[in-house]
């Protein structure tokens, strides 16, 4: 995994270009080890009772979503 890679696919996921799955493997990671990437940077995952118990959200906070 490269820092680019992971740096380009944060950046498209938090703008809501790539689904969590795309951006995940654009960044060379499995679904999890992507989410575990964003919230070290403090990105919020969308969707996350989609992911089961060990991925939920604490805080209940939803990325806004720009037109």
């Amino acid at each position: 995994m490269s820092s680019r890679g992971l740096t380009t696919a944060l950046t498209l996921y938090r703008s809501g270009t790539l689904t969590l799955s795309k951006a995940a493997a654009r960044a060379g990671l499995s679904e999890g080890e992507f989410v575990s990437a964003l919230r070290r940077r403090g990105i919020t995952v969308g969707d996350e009772e989609s992911f089961g118990p060990d991925f939920a959200s604490h805080d209940g906070d939803r990325p806004a979503r720009a037109d």
